[in-house]
Protein backbone atom coordinates (compact mmCIF):
# COMPACT_ATOMS: atom_id res chain seq x y z
CA UNK A 1 0.00 0.00 0.00
CA UNK A 2 2.82 2.44 0.89
CA UNK A 3 6.23 2.45 -0.73
CA UNK A 4 8.74 5.25 -0.19
CA UNK A 5 11.97 5.04 -2.17
CA UNK A 6 15.18 7.10 -1.86
CA UNK A 7 13.31 9.94 -0.14
CA UNK A 8 15.04 13.25 0.60
CA UNK A 9 13.36 16.18 2.33
CA UNK A 10 15.32 19.42 2.69
CA UNK A 11 14.31 22.78 4.10
CA UNK A 12 16.00 25.98 2.99
CA UNK A 13 16.90 28.44 5.73
CA UNK A 14 18.88 31.68 5.42
CA UNK A 15 22.42 30.66 4.58
CA UNK A 16 21.97 26.88 4.65
CA UNK A 17 19.94 23.85 3.58
CA UNK A 18 18.75 21.57 6.38
CA UNK A 19 18.51 17.88 5.48
CA UNK A 20 15.64 16.35 7.47
CA UNK A 21 15.27 13.03 5.65
CA UNK A 22 17.90 11.55 3.34
CA UNK A 23 17.81 8.40 1.23
CA UNK A 24 14.84 7.01 3.16
CA UNK A 25 13.20 3.73 2.16
CA UNK A 26 9.94 2.84 3.92
CA UNK A 27 7.07 0.49 3.11
CA UNK A 28 3.87 -0.83 4.65
CA UNK A 29 1.78 -3.68 3.26
CA UNK A 30 -1.92 -3.21 2.55
CA UNK A 31 -3.95 -3.59 5.75
CA UNK A 32 -0.85 -3.65 7.96
CA UNK A 33 0.24 -1.27 10.71
CA UNK A 34 3.58 0.45 11.27
CA UNK A 35 4.93 2.70 14.00
CA UNK A 36 7.46 5.41 13.19
CA UNK A 37 9.71 6.23 16.15
CA UNK A 38 12.85 8.27 16.75
CA UNK A 39 14.14 11.23 18.76
CA UNK A 40 12.78 14.74 18.36
CA UNK A 41 14.05 16.28 15.15
CA UNK A 42 14.56 12.95 13.38
CA UNK A 43 11.84 13.71 10.84
CA UNK A 44 8.89 11.64 12.07
CA UNK A 45 6.22 14.28 11.49
CA UNK A 46 7.94 15.34 8.26
CA UNK A 47 7.58 11.78 6.96
CA UNK A 48 3.92 11.74 7.96
CA UNK A 49 3.34 15.05 6.16
CA UNK A 50 4.92 13.62 3.02
CA UNK A 51 2.73 10.51 3.25
CA UNK A 52 -0.27 12.77 3.74
CA UNK A 53 0.43 14.72 0.54
CA UNK A 54 0.91 17.83 2.66
CA UNK A 55 4.61 18.25 1.88
CA UNK A 56 6.28 17.45 -1.44
CA UNK A 57 9.60 15.61 -1.16
CA UNK A 58 12.82 17.14 -2.39
CA UNK A 59 13.70 13.86 -4.08
CA UNK A 60 12.41 10.33 -4.40
CA UNK A 61 9.10 8.58 -4.99
CA UNK A 62 6.16 8.14 -2.63
CA UNK A 63 3.63 5.57 -3.80
CA UNK A 64 0.34 4.99 -2.01
CA UNK A 65 -2.07 2.54 -3.54
CA UNK A 66 0.01 2.52 -6.70
CA UNK A 67 -0.11 6.30 -7.14
CA UNK A 68 3.06 8.40 -6.96
CA UNK A 69 1.74 11.22 -4.81
CA UNK A 70 5.04 13.11 -5.12
CA UNK A 71 3.93 14.03 -8.63
CA UNK A 72 0.55 15.42 -7.65
CA UNK A 73 -0.30 19.06 -8.21
CA UNK A 74 -2.06 20.95 -5.42
CA UNK A 75 -5.58 20.07 -6.60
CA UNK A 76 -4.75 16.39 -7.04
CA UNK A 77 -3.11 16.27 -3.61
CA UNK A 78 -6.17 17.84 -1.96
CA UNK A 79 -8.51 15.34 -3.63
CA UNK A 80 -6.26 12.44 -2.62
CA UNK A 81 -6.11 13.58 1.02
CA UNK A 82 -9.87 13.89 1.21
CA UNK A 83 -10.80 10.64 -0.50
CA UNK A 84 -8.00 8.22 0.38
CA UNK A 85 -6.55 9.31 3.73
CA UNK A 86 -7.71 9.76 7.30
CA UNK A 87 -5.74 11.90 9.77
CA UNK A 88 -5.56 11.69 13.57
CA UNK A 89 -3.40 14.31 15.29
CA UNK A 90 -2.03 14.69 18.82
CA UNK A 91 -4.22 17.74 19.24
CA UNK A 92 -7.65 16.73 17.99
CA UNK A 93 -8.27 19.99 16.04
CA UNK A 94 -12.03 19.83 16.53
CA UNK A 95 -14.00 22.95 15.64
CA UNK A 96 -15.33 24.28 18.96
CA UNK A 97 -18.49 25.84 17.51
CA UNK A 98 -19.67 22.55 15.96
CA UNK A 99 -21.27 19.54 17.59
CA UNK A 100 -19.54 16.17 17.68
CA UNK A 101 -21.69 15.00 14.76
CA UNK A 102 -20.91 18.13 12.74
CA UNK A 103 -17.17 17.73 13.41
CA UNK A 104 -17.26 14.15 12.15
CA UNK A 105 -19.00 15.32 8.98
CA UNK A 106 -16.56 18.17 8.15
CA UNK A 107 -14.38 16.14 5.71
CA UNK A 108 -17.45 15.65 3.53
CA UNK A 109 -17.76 19.40 2.94
CA UNK A 110 -15.06 19.24 0.25
CA UNK A 111 -17.61 17.59 -2.04
CA UNK A 112 -17.05 15.08 -4.78
CA UNK A 113 -19.23 12.42 -3.15
CA UNK A 114 -22.23 10.73 -4.73
CA UNK A 115 -24.03 9.53 -1.62
CA UNK A 116 -26.82 11.55 -0.07
CA UNK A 117 -26.51 13.64 3.08
CA UNK A 118 -28.79 11.19 4.90
CA UNK A 119 -26.49 8.28 4.00
CA UNK A 120 -23.47 10.19 5.28
CA UNK A 121 -25.20 11.11 8.52
CA UNK A 122 -26.19 7.49 9.03
CA UNK A 123 -22.58 6.36 8.68
CA UNK A 124 -21.41 9.15 11.00
CA UNK A 125 -23.90 7.99 13.62
CA UNK A 126 -22.67 4.41 13.22
CA UNK A 127 -19.06 5.55 13.64
CA UNK A 128 -19.90 7.52 16.78
CA UNK A 129 -21.63 4.47 18.21
CA UNK A 130 -18.58 2.38 17.37
CA UNK A 131 -16.23 4.75 19.23
CA UNK A 132 -18.63 4.94 22.18
CA UNK A 133 -19.92 8.47 21.61
CA UNK A 134 -23.47 8.02 20.37
CA UNK A 135 -24.69 9.76 23.54
CA UNK A 136 -22.42 12.75 22.83
CA UNK A 137 -23.18 13.47 19.17
CA UNK A 138 -25.03 16.73 19.92
CA UNK A 139 -22.44 17.99 22.42
CA UNK A 140 -19.68 20.45 21.56
CA UNK A 141 -15.96 19.79 22.12
CA UNK A 142 -15.86 22.00 25.22
CA UNK A 143 -18.19 19.52 26.91
CA UNK A 144 -15.99 16.49 26.19
CA UNK A 145 -13.09 14.86 28.02
CA UNK A 146 -9.70 14.56 26.32
CA UNK A 147 -10.33 10.94 25.41
CA UNK A 148 -13.77 11.75 24.01
CA UNK A 149 -12.29 14.48 21.84
CA UNK A 150 -9.68 12.10 20.45
CA UNK A 151 -12.29 9.42 19.78
CA UNK A 152 -14.32 12.04 17.91
CA UNK A 153 -11.19 12.76 15.85
CA UNK A 154 -10.86 9.04 15.06
CA UNK A 155 -14.48 8.92 13.85
CA UNK A 156 -13.85 12.02 11.72
CA UNK A 157 -10.77 10.35 10.19
CA UNK A 158 -12.94 7.38 9.13
CA UNK A 159 -15.97 9.18 7.70
CA UNK A 160 -14.62 9.09 4.13
CA UNK A 161 -13.77 5.39 4.41
CA UNK A 162 -10.03 5.92 3.82
CA UNK A 163 -7.65 3.20 2.76
CA UNK A 164 -4.84 4.69 4.89
CA UNK A 165 -4.99 6.28 8.35
CA UNK A 166 -2.08 8.46 9.48
CA UNK A 167 -1.82 9.20 13.21
CA UNK A 168 0.65 11.72 14.66
CA UNK A 169 1.19 11.11 18.40
CA UNK A 170 -2.48 10.12 18.82
CA UNK A 171 -2.03 9.30 22.52
CA UNK A 172 0.57 11.96 23.34
CA UNK A 173 -1.84 14.41 25.01
CA UNK A 174 -3.70 11.74 26.99
CA UNK A 175 -3.11 9.99 30.31
CA UNK A 176 -1.94 6.39 30.21
CA UNK A 177 -5.31 4.68 30.61
CA UNK A 178 -7.13 6.95 28.15
CA UNK A 179 -4.28 6.72 25.66
CA UNK A 180 -4.40 2.94 25.85
CA UNK A 181 -8.12 2.98 24.99
CA UNK A 182 -7.51 5.21 21.96
CA UNK A 183 -4.69 2.89 20.86
CA UNK A 184 -7.06 -0.08 21.26
CA UNK A 185 -9.58 1.69 19.03
CA UNK A 186 -7.06 2.47 16.27
CA UNK A 187 -5.71 -1.08 16.21
CA UNK A 188 -9.23 -2.52 16.25
CA UNK A 189 -10.13 -0.41 13.23
CA UNK A 190 -6.95 -1.41 11.42
CA UNK A 191 -7.65 -5.11 11.91
CA UNK A 192 -11.43 -5.14 11.39
CA UNK A 193 -11.63 -2.65 8.51
CA UNK A 194 -8.40 -3.64 6.78
CA UNK A 195 -7.08 -0.08 6.67
CA UNK A 196 -3.35 0.58 6.51
CA UNK A 197 -2.24 2.39 9.67
CA UNK A 198 0.90 4.48 10.21
CA UNK A 199 1.46 5.86 13.71
CA UNK A 200 4.14 8.36 14.68
CA UNK A 201 4.82 8.04 18.39
CA UNK A 202 7.29 8.56 21.22
CA UNK A 203 5.45 5.86 23.17
CA UNK A 204 7.52 2.69 22.79
CA UNK A 205 4.75 0.56 24.35
CA UNK A 206 2.34 1.79 21.69
CA UNK A 207 4.96 1.17 19.00
CA UNK A 208 5.36 -2.44 20.14
CA UNK A 209 1.61 -2.95 20.09
CA UNK A 210 1.39 -1.61 16.55
CA UNK A 211 3.89 -4.24 15.42
CA UNK A 212 6.17 -3.09 12.65
CA UNK A 213 8.55 -0.42 13.99
CA UNK A 214 10.52 1.94 11.75
CA UNK A 215 13.16 3.83 13.74
CA UNK A 216 14.31 7.09 12.15
CA UNK A 217 16.97 7.42 14.83
CA UNK A 218 19.02 4.54 13.43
Amino acid sequence: MIKVSNLDVNFETPGEIVEVLKGLDFSVEKGAAAAVVGPSGSGKTTLLNVLGALLPPTKGSVEIGGQDIARFNEKEAARFRNQELGFVFQQHHLLPQLTVMENVLTPRLAGGWKESEDETRKRAAELLERVGLSHRMNHRPGELSGGEKQRTAVARALINQPRVVLADEPTGALDGETGSKVADLLLEIQKEDGVTLVVVTHDLDLAKRVGGVFDLGK
